[in-house]
């Protein structure tokens, strides 16, 4: 097999690249050593004291959303499978997954969580519900389904760095867990929120940087359109408005865009903002963040197809025609400047590391303060600084684990359907789980325990189908079944659709199970507040 980059190339591309992820790596370390003092108690650690910017909280929200599985992974895939059309992927993630999700999301999640005091999204379940039993649940689902989809973020790192710096895979995935697991530990969230803030920037500058160097190698914008409409691996359904494949880019879509609202992981981002201020500087600047990086993705993806030739050279295409789709755009980017490779590199980790700290944070305080906390205080109590030191344990542990798990997917599990299928299954479970509990819980007097438990055992129930019908290679003869489980993103989608029509009809069905004090919670939303008339005419 041939290397996807030219040892020229490679050796020029490794003396740009090294003094960049060098500062890179310092100034992340920086950061996370100077904001250990807002990381003294266990809001401050989780939340940021909940006084987080707009600026910070648009950007912590944007890198938590897209990772390296964007860029390098879905990007690959559906570029290849949808052509142009794969850009609206990147629009529905704008528009859908952050403007809707801010607008709809945003304000009543900041009131509503501070005014029960809840931290994680476990807990507000607990609080918002009066149920423990559902707390306990929701954090069995997070550690459960969090886990696998943060060892995926190692994986867009492997092509990159594998054919430049010509390093083993582990110890790309080594490097990567140690750094982000000492900004993490030592700064909590606002070190998190900071150096997402600068990764952000990385991703942004990155991708325009791309996307142009990409367009200019194929002669321009027009240019690379024709060579693609004409192209015998790809043709005038590539360039088209939908694609190839309309339905399946709508529940594409649907998944990636809705199904943040339902991720523990995201949702947290509003817990911390400031003010109202703060939630509409945030709403745009999000949007706008996800129009460039999303939309730049994607749109980058859509021209993988007049890279056929380069890929099948490389053995990315099989005799049968299966593609690597995640060689797809290392691949794209294989014959740019050294300087533009150096670059991506850098986006990728930052893309990557954004990510992976988010996630480990949500996972170790949901553990700690949704399941350790509750059970040892029982015989004793614990104070805030012991608290913040078992999340400190706790990012050690989920990130060792994903990292491990990683680790082991690239060679003894190389070949492990299972773990690929679990990664997959991860996003829908959490989203098909959550979405419904969370948005009528933040809207809706009525919504009863027992229309939780429906949605978080229906959203689980049918991605674990998905996954023993994938992992067992089971043939389904009833169409419609076919067509709900035809891969993870189909049943991601009806795991989310059933749980907003189940939750209505079991609340109607069983209202002995409404908590009580309903009004007293939703009373936040009543507070009279004085602003100024800019803000509102009264």
């Amino acid at each position: 097999m041939n290397p996807i980059i030219p040892a020229s190339a490679n050796a020029s591309t490794v003396w740009i690249a090294v003094p960049m992820l060098v500062c890179f790596f310092a100034l992340m370390i920086g950061v996370g050593i100077a904001c250990r003092k807002h990381s003294a108690n266990i809001d401050s650690f989780v939340l940021g004291g909940r006084s987080v910017g707009p600026w910070l909280t648009a950007f912590a929200f944007g890198t938590s959303y897209f990772s390296a599985v964007i860029f390098v992974g879905y990007a690959g895939q559906f570029g290849w499978d949808f052509g142009l059309s794969s850009t609206w992927i990147g629009l529905g993630n704008a528009f859908i997954g952050s403007l809707l999700s801010w607008s709809i999301l945003g304000r009543r999640t900041r009131v509503m969580t501070q005014h029960l005091g809840s931290k994680t999204m476990p807990d507000f379940f607990e609080k918002r519900y009066n149920s423990p039993k559902l707390k306990i649940l929701a954090s069995v689902i997070v550690f459960v389904f969090l886990i696998p989809y943060t060892a995926s973020l190692y994986n867009g790192l492997s092509s990159l760095f594998n054919n430049v710096f010509s390093v083993p895979y582990w110890s790309v995935v080594a490097v990567m867990a140690v750094l982000t697991g000492i900004y993490v530990i030592f700064g909590g969230y606002m070190a998190t929120a900071v150096n997402d803030f600068i990764q952000g920037i990385i991703m942004l500058v990155g991708i325009i940087v791309v996307v142009f160097a990409v367009l200019s190698e194929n002669g321009g914008f027009t240019e690379a359109v024709k060579s693609l409409s004409e192209s015998k691996n790809a043709g005038p359904e590539f360039i088209s408005l939908f694609g190839p494949d309309p339905i399946f880019l709508f529940f594409v879509v649907i998944l990636t865009s809705l199904g943040t609202w339902g991720l523990p992981q995201m949702v947290g981002k509003f817990y911390s903002i400031k003010d109202e201020g703060a939630i509409k500087k945030g709403t745009v600047i999000s949007t706008v963040f996800a129009i460039i990086v999303a939309g730049g993705c994607y749109f980058l993806g859509g021209f993988g197809r007049l890279y056929y030739s380069r890929m099948s050279e490389n053995g990315f295409i099989s005799d049968a025609g299966a593609v690597m789709f995640d060689k797809v755009i290392p691949t794209m980017l294989s014959q740019l400047a050294p300087v533009v490779i150096a670059l991506i590199i850098v986006l990728v980790l930052a893309a990557s590391m954004s990510t992976l700290s988010s996630l480990v944070l949500t996972s170790s305080s949901t553990l700690t303060l949704d399941v350790v906390k509750p059970a040892v205080s029982k015989k004793t109590h614990i104070s805030d600084k012991k608290s913040v030191l078992i999340m400190r344990v706790f990012i050690v542990f989920f990130i060792a684990v994903s990292a491990v798990i990683a680790m082991l997917k690239d060679s003894v599990w190389k070949d492990s359907v299972f773990i690929a299928q679990m990664m997959g299954v991860s996003w829908g479970a959490l989203a098909g789980a959550f979405l419904a509990p969370f948005l009528y819980g933040l809207y809706w007097k009525k919504a009863t325990k027992a229309a939780v438990a429906a949605s978080f055992v229906f959203g689980t129930g049918l991605e674990i189908i998905q996954l023993i019908i994938s992992v067992g290679n089971i043939q389904l003869n009833n169409p419609v079944l076919c067509f709900i489980f035809k891969n993870s993103l189909y049943s991601g989608v009806f795991a989310m659709a059933g749980g907003l029509l189940l939750m209505p009809i079991v609340s109607v069905l069983t209202q002995k199970t409404k908590p009580g004090n309903t009004e007293e919670k939703f009373s936040c939303y009543d507070v009279k507040v004085i602003t100024n008339k800019k803000d509102s005419l009264g």
